[in-house]
């Protein structure tokens, strides 16, 4: 099985690929917007055959929407010749380690949990652009390590179809370096797609929330620190507790910016909902806590 078209055509050094505002559509789709259920169907068919070519396969699972749909298909077509691997880091909240375990091992599937190493690597530290690159390559690197060692022949990770039109994806650079493929991208499944697929399979994660590491709430220049990371985790705690969908905490050193789905906005209106979370977020260490009027944007789409 020859991996991803462009580990294979291209080796671009980490400047090329910034410079590189958009992604070939001869081998994308433009990203799905409109769900074709009987096309998602025929995707998911070329999925399974894709897979069952491997003779064995690691991929990379957060317990997000398109790592477990991919880890459930892949089981499906490869059982036992299929590996999950989590990587657990200070980035990674305790309570989305803990769902994404307890759900892989509640099905069986082979799951190994990885420490990673990028918080000993400065380059991520400072945060200046670059850090998912960093992020994926020390997670991949682990995977390549653990490739070698057990003899698995396919390394691959859950990037799908929509992710190839968005520039930030540093991570698709770490991937074409270490040669893990994207068979989400391969049979051009997108994100509505694979949410509808998930749900035909019953798997919970067919209705979550988009999620990204916690190192993503830090404004790009704003170094990543420890502490700083258990502040964003516990508001972020405080908002899930609350019954909130979609939410981020934005840290702006002793500022906390306050991001929920626009829906969940009015949620707000109640004064002692809005004084409890206020006044918990500041005994967290903020001096202010500031609620974002347009709600939860995703900072990869335009503004």
């Amino acid at each position: 099985m020859i991996p991803w078209a462009w580990s294979k055509i291209y080796k671009w050094s980490l400047v090329d690929f910034q410079q590189r505002q958009i992604m070939s559509t001869d081998i994308f789709n433009i990203p799905t917007t409109i769900l074709d259920k009987s096309l998602a169907e025929k995707k998911e068919l070329h999925l399974k055959e894709i897979l069952k070519a491997y003779p064995s396969v690691a991929i990379a699972y957060s317990g997000g929407v398109d790592s477990t749909y991919l880890a459930a298909v892949a089981h499906e077509a490869l059982g036992d010749k299929c590996q999950l691997i989590l990587a657990d880091s200070p980035s990674l909240p305790r309570s989305e380690l803990k769902e994404a375990t307890h759900f892989a091992q509640d099905q069986g599937w082979n799951l190994l949990i990885i420490e990673t190493d990028e918080f000993e690597n400065e380059e991520y530290l400072k945060n200046d652009g670059k850090r998912c690159y960093f992020c994926r390559s020390a997670l991949f690197r682990k995977m390549k390590e653990y490739a070698d060692t057990h003899q698995v022949k396919v390394l691959a990770y859950g990037a799908m179809a929509d992710d190839a039109f968005d520039p930030t994806r540093l991570g698709t650079l770490a991937a074409n370096e270490y040669e893990i493929v994207a068979p989400l991208q391969e049979t051009k499944l997108g994100k509505i797609e694979i949410r509808h697929l998930s749900q035909q399979r019953n798997l919970p994660t067919h209705a979550k929330a988009a999620f990204a590491c916690l190192s993503s709430r830090f404004p790009k220049g704003t170094r990543v620190t420890l502490d700083a990371l258990a502040q964003v985790e516990a508001a972020e705690e405080l908002l899930k507790s609350h019954g909130f969908h979609q939410y981020r905490a934005r840290h702006h050193e002793d500022h906390c910016r306050i991001e929920v789905a626009p829906e969940e906005l009015s949620r707000f209106d109640d004064r002692d909902l809005h004084n409890t979370i206020t006044q918990a977020i500041l005994a967290l260490g903020y001096t202010q806590v500031l609620i974002d009027p347009h709600g939860y944007r995703d900072p990869n789409l335009p503004q």
